[in-house]
């Protein structure tokens, strides 16, 4: 295949990003993230994408990872929609390669959908995350959020005492509202099937929007009970991944039948993956947001303009650029709890 008359050569190089402060989870705590930078070039043009591959999240962490990248740049004359169909099992390569071609064919290499987003004229409101720590770092954090002017927040728990997680919270409900904040968390499968719906019963009398994989991961019929019984929304995260038949998809979301799904394009195939996604729990009447997955900005920007563009006016999980210490500056911005564009500001990319 050619592009544009020109045959294209395509390279990779990883990039270790570190975050500021170490960011907890369930799974232990974060100091750095691996990513990898892809590059297509044709005779006096480029296209710049990322693979985002998560490790100990991605379904595509494994030993032959970066072997398949390579495999991809061998094989990158051969067109998008083969590389996409040849690497099912690789859903942050065949992001990355999204990308990249987008990137490639555009005017400008980082306006991938161009609108009213890019152009400046418009935002996307996203939630303010707070990372699991100790009581009093969880409580400046919120202080912090609240302080920037955001007006969802979403808290990462199960790291610490439960009873102490929901004083956190009824704290934040004596000074606001639902109407002033909405509250969404996160227990990235913490909770065990047996004491989920209990605990879920508790955190529903704080008025919260919704919550986040209660349970882990695989535990289908666990999960379609907990979705049926449950008094607080539901959000299936770490559920979609690894799931790549559009039917399977499908059959998933009428299976568990959750309130909502989240979607990270790194983690769920794309551009293509997630419209997938979208229309088969619009179908079903499913609500849905999207979320970033510790990308850098590249991938950050990709998955913001695709967001505005799917025109949800939700809040959306996008607030992750700021984490780290050796990011690629941007024209990405956060203020007052919206994520916003700055078209005069230019790119600036240190490989």
């Amino acid at each position: 295949m050619y592009f544009y008359g020109v045959i294209m050569t395509a390279s990779f190089k990883k990039h270790i990003l570190n975050f500021k402060t170490p960011s907890g989870t369930s799974r232990g705590i974060l100091k750095t993230k691996e990513t990898w930078i892809l590059i297509i070039q044709t005779k006096g043009k480029e296209g710049i994408g990322e693979c985002g591959m998560f490790k100990g999240l991605s379904i595509d962490d494994r030993p032959d990872f970066e072997g398949k990248l390579k495999w991809a740049c061998t094989n990158i004359n051969k067109g998008l929609e083969f590389l996409i169909s040849e690497l099912t099992e690789f859903p942050s390569i065949q992001f990355g390669l999204e990308m990249a071609f987008k990137s490639l064919q555009s005017q400008d290499k980082f306006d991938l959908f161009p609108s009213e987003f890019t152009r400046g004229n418009a935002s996307v409101s996203i939630n303010g995350l707070i990372w699991m720590g100790s009581e009093a770092f969880m409580k400046q954090q919120i202080k912090d959020k609240i302080a920037a002017g955001f007006n969802c927040i979403k808290l990462k728990i199960g790291a610490i005492d439960f009873q102490k997680e929901i004083d956190l919270l009824k704290s934040i409900r004596k000074q606001f509202t639902s109407k002033d904040i909405e509250l969404r968390v996160d227990a990235n499968g913490a909770f065990s099937p047996n004491e989920a719906l209990e605990k879920l019963k508790r955190l529903s009398e704080l008025d919260l929007h919704s919550i986040e994989q209660p349970i882990k991961q695989g535990q289908i019929d666990d999960m379609a009970s907990l979705c049926e019984q449950t008094p607080l929304p539901i959000a299936l995260d770490e559920e979609l991944i690894g799931v790549f038949d559009v039917t399977k998809k499908t059959e998933l979301l009428q299976t568990i039948r959750p309130q909502y799904i989240i979607l990270k394009p790194t983690l769920v195939g794309g551009f293509k993956g997630s419209d997938e996604w979208i229309t088969s729990a619009e179908e079903n009447g499913i609500g849905w947001w999207i979320t970033s997955a510790l990308e850098s900005n590249i991938g950050l920007n990709a998955i913001a303009q695709y967001t505005y563009k799917t025109k949800n006016k939700m809040p959306q999980g996008l607030g992750t650029g700021s984490l780290f210490t050796n990011n690629f500056e941007s024209p990405l911005y956060v203020e007052n709890g919206r994520l916003q564009y700055n078209k005069t500001k230019n790119w600036k990319i240190n490989l």
